[in-house]
């Protein structure tokens, strides 16, 4: 899952970006407005952690916009305020956000409020996710293989999480780079390769990930 944090009060939004991250989650951050449209413009976010009061341009105009554009891979938003009264929860809602979080709030509430967005980004997939023998719990982030535990690094959980959500389709290096990893990340770098090799050795005999030439990876 790929998340943009918008958030003025850096310490909040880098304690933030430090959790999702290590719940398995490529996480962007930004710290105004302006800066949020520009990221939402260029990348694809699965989930957007909005403040509602926002320098540049106010957190209510960036819901505003990034919802209608009406296009349905927008990512959903978790508006997140100061305000917790009813009415303000209310006008969060009214202009596009898919949930609303009042400060101060519990971090594990949070994280659980981005999974359920998530599953509501794409098509739904089950809360575990099966396929070949190997089995992911995202909340719990565990994997195993016909009943035996693997032992995976976050990154490996999240390029392992993308693949059998594919439901059998192709994905290519370049998608797993974009869903698996940050805004950081060297398009030209090997790091989608080293980690398909890790993954594998991990995954054990016999080979569960096929590549297909010049697409990407599979689990069929």
């Amino acid at each position: 899952m790929r998340v943009l944090v918008v958030e003025d009060e850096t310490v909040l939004a880098d304690a933030i970006a430090r959790g999702l991250r290590r719940e398995a989650m490529a996480v962007d951050v930004v710290h105004d407005g302006a800066a949020a449209l520009e990221r939402v413009a260029v990348n694809r976010y699965d989930v957007v952690v909005l403040d509602r009061d926002l320098p540049r341009v106010h957190g209510d105009d960036v819901c505003r916009r990034v919802t209608a554009a009406l296009d349905r891979a927008a990512p959903r938003i978790l508006m997140l305020t100061a305000s917790a009264g009813v009415d303000e929860r209310v006008d969060g809602l009214t202009l596009g956000a898919d949930d609303y979080l009042p400060k101060p709030f519990a971090f594990t509430e949070l994280v659980a409020r981005i999974r359920a967005l998530g599953r509501r980004s794409r098509p739904a997939l089950p809360p575990v996710i099966e396929r070949g023998g190997v089995v992911v719990d995202p909340a719990r982030r565990v994997a195993s293989r016909d009943g035996n535990f693997l032992r995976l690094t976050n990154k490996e959980l999240a390029v392992l999480e993308v693949l059998l959500g594919a439901d059998g389709a192709v994905v290519s290096a370049e998608e797993l780079l974009e869903r698996a990893w940050d805004e950081h990340a060297d398009p030209f770098t090997n790091a989608v390769r080293v980690t398909m090799v890790k993954l594998r050795r991990k995954l054990g005999s016999p080979p569960v990930v096929e590549t297909v030439a010049g697409s990407g990876y599979r689990i069929p």
